[in-house]
């Protein structure tokens, strides 16, 4: 079973994802992680992003990462995924506002999304994948799909309980994402929309296991 969790930025997919798969006794798969990921990584080099002829040198670079044995490796873990580089974890590093600023513009590089669309896809089921396009393009297939979403203002006042940011700003920043993300964050055309400004994280989470078959015994 292959279940996909698809939303807007600080929709609260990964908090949502972990619950569910800790329901169903599943990884899950944060592909926003490794578009972090590569992002971070691209910024350390110096690498621009906010342009098309960015895609070769951050293939380069992440290739080249492999090569040297310190590739970025995503790990699902049941508390959460990480992002291990040579024996160290960088997972708080990629949730910076600086990451923020510019992982869009990686994510749109159509060789990064086949880099992190292949790592994904080479895992094997059951698992649940979440992120902007699993549903749509990534597992198309899959055996059920969500669509979390709700206004930027509440995603706004969610985000800055977890970093010392303005409301106002971070509100237009997300705008401002969504605008570029749209395209990649078009819903599976077979997703069930939930709103995850209305209810507590449990009450959604209880949403999202109402539509999937009760976890086998243990």
């Amino acid at each position: 079973m292959i279940v996909t969790i698809d939303g807007v930025a600080a929709s609260g997919k990964s908090s949502v994802a972990s619950g569910v798969a800790r329901a169903l006794h599943v990884p899950y798969l944060s592909s926003g992680l490794l578009y972090r990921a590569a992002t971070w990584a691209a910024l350390q080099h110096g690498l621009p992003l906010d342009t098309p002829e960015a895609e070769g040198p951050l293939l380069d670079l992440l290739h080249a990462q492999t090569q040297a044995g310190t590739p970025l490796d995503l790990r699902p873990l049941p508390e959460g995924n990480q992002v291990w580089q040579a024996g160290r974890d960088i997972s708080e590093a990629l949730h910076t506002a600086e990451v923020d600023a510019h992982v869009s513009a990686a994510a749109v590089l159509p060789g990064l999304r086949e880099w992190v669309n292949a790592q994904l896809r080479a895992l094997t089921p059951p698992f649940l994948a979440e992120g902007r396009d699993m549903g749509s393009t990534v597992f198309p297939h899959a055996d059920h799909k969500f669509y979390l979403h709700a206004s930027a203002r509440v995603r706004a006042e969610r985000r800055v309980k977890e970093r010392a940011q303005d409301v106002d700003s971070v509100e237009a920043a997300l705008k401002l994402r969504d605008e570029r993300d749209v395209r990649q964050s078009a819903p599976a055309p077979d997703a069930i929309h939930i709103d995850t400004g209305s209810g507590t994280l449990p009450e959604i989470i209880a949403q999202v296991l109402a539509h999937l078959p009760a976890p086998s015994a243990t």
